[in-house]
């Protein structure tokens, strides 16, 4: 088993689009990358701690490669927005890949090194160390499965999700 942690904006978003991958044992919304320990979700969406809203992949790495969890995730946010994501904006909302290990962080770069040749503006996507993973409340869990009707879920969860499964048909469960 691996992990990777992810921001790409909304967590409801990169949540619900990896819970629907095959190789992929969880996706727990959460926060990372802050100065608070243990921070609510009225904190982070202040601004003010340094967290970005993130989730923590566990995957079977010979079902699904790092890699291919790298693909979905430059797929489904635009890594070009500096802190923002459609109309969610500030810091929480950045995209953000902290990796664990050297060999992730390795992939990362290479990735957006070859992302970069075929994209007009400058990748901003944070690279960093994991830092302490926190996780969100329990209502932020699998919110599309329990909230499909809200309008942000039909509006921006539901089109990454289509997104997703129709550019990545060999990892939809």
């Amino acid at each position: 088993m691996q992990t990777a942690i992810l921001g790409g904006g909304c967590f409801w978003c990169t949540e619900a689009v990896y819970s629907r991958a095959k190789g992929v044992l969880s996706a727990i919304s959460g926060y990372a990358g802050g100065e608070n320990p243990n921070p609510t979700y009225q904190e982070i969406c202040t601004g003010e701690t340094g967290h970005a809203e993130v989730v923590k992949i566990t995957f079977d790495e010979t079902v699904i490669a790092y890699e291919d969890i790298l693909d979905i995730f430059f797929e489904i946010h635009d890594p070009c927005s500096l802190n923002r994501q459609g109309a969610d904006s500030g810091t929480q909302y950045r995209s953000v890949i902290f990796y664990l290990n050297e060999e992730q962080h390795e992939a990362a770069e290479a990735k957006i090194e070859e992302l970069q040749k075929t994209l007009r503006s400058p990748i901003v996507t944070e690279l960093s160390p994991a830092p302490e993973f926190y996780a969100a409340e329990a209502y932020h869990q699998d919110y599309l499965t329990h909230n499909a009707s809200e309008g942000y879920c039909q509006a921006v969860v539901a089109p990454k999700v289509q997104k997703f499964m129709m550019k990545f048909r060999e990892f939809v469960r």
